[in-house]
């Protein structure tokens, strides 16, 4: 997927708000979503709420976006040529439809609901993502990680996972990276991850065991899911920092609810991210930027897609400063 917003927030620099409860009693810092056009004004809208001001990483989650449920006959669903990533892992997760992936490895792979897609573009690496034919509604998730400096130029990758569904106190599981309700996913990541999504049965109460290094969000996507003391509306991102080794989660709706938990130790290092790049230096985009536009081997060819890439944006013309999260509470 590609970030097609001119963001501003990159442009910036400096410490962003640090959100939260006014008094700094520990609590859940609540991040709203953003709509903004997928690969043009004319796109599929999705919502963001990672990266913003009030928070850049959760762990070294960099990059949240929420879409759905689409009707296809209507939004026309996805169609992303192929676009250039560095820097990141790509996480592809949906809870209805079918995009097919296409990337300079030669990957050709179908996305489907209950299925991680996972695909490593450190030094560089290009991809396509297009809804299928007989996909009526499309509804999911993207999410990047960002790769930290060992291994921000690791060789392309690509790895497909289904995790096997586990039941907790009245809630469904699946957990596609790191450990959660005794699963380990296999993927391979560069750092410690959490990603799982989790329903909820009607007013159901969901205690979880976590990793007290981690600092943890909650995407809510359907129904309205109460964590400590806060109620997480549809669409809205709960921020947990570091600390915690239980996460109560109730669904307050009469209906089941559906979330998606991320988490991580914090993500020390700075990082510059503009388009689909993530570097440490306005430099690195420049260079990233001139390399796909010259069609340079950094970044490989898909042959069969049906289409031109897609061209990058004009360079804003500022100095892109580096990201930074408030200080760890």
């Amino acid at each position: 997927m590609s970030n097609a917003e001119n963001d501003v927030v990159a442009l910036l620099g400096g410490a962003p708000v640090e959100g939260g409860r006014p008094d700094g009693a520990p609590g859940v810092d609540v991040l709203s979503a953003r709509e903004v056009p997928l690969g043009g004004p004319r796109a599929m809208r999705v919502r963001r709420t990672l990266p913003q001001r009030q928070r850049t990483l959760i762990g070294a989650w960099c990059f949240v976006d929420h879409y759905g449920p689409h009707q296809v006959a209507v939004s026309g669903g996805m169609n992303m040529p192929p676009h250039p990533h560095t820097g990141l892992q790509t996480v592809s997760w949906l809870f209805s439809g079918e995009l097919e992936h296409r990337d300079t490895l030669g990957t050709h792979a179908l996305i489907r609901p209950g299925e991680m897609n996972l695909m490593t573009g450190g030094h560089g690496i290009a991809h396509s993502e297009v809804s299928t034919p007989d996909t009526a509604v499309l509804h999911g998730v993207q999410l990047w990680v960002a790769l930290p400096e060992e291994h921000r130029r690791a060789a392309r990758d690509f790895q497909h996972y289904v995790p096997e569904p586990v039941r907790v106190d009245g809630a469904e599981i699946r957990v596609f990276l790191g450990s959660l309700a005794g699963r380990t996913s296999p993927a391979r990541t560069f750092t410690p991850l959490l990603g799982a999504e989790i329903v909820i049965e009607p007013h159901g109460v969901l205690t979880l065991a976590v990793e007290p290094a981690f600092e943890h969000g909650l995407l809510v996507d359907g129904g309205d899911i109460r964590m400590a003391d806060t109620v997480l509306r549809p669409a809205e991102l709960g921020y947990v920092p570091r600390g915690a080794d239980t996460l109560t989660l109730v669904n307050e709706a009469d209906a089941p609810a559906r979330a998606v938990l991320i988490g991580g130790p914090p993500f020390e290092e700075e990082i510059v991210m503009w388009w689909n790049f993530v570097g440490r230096s306005h430099e690195d985009i420049v260079r990233a930027r001139e390399g796909w536009e010259a069609s340079s081997d950094r970044f490989g060819v898909i042959e069969d897609f049906p289409g031109g890439p897609l061209p990058a944006p004009a360079l804003p013309n500022a100095v892109i400063a580096p990201r930074r999260n408030p200080p760890a509470r």
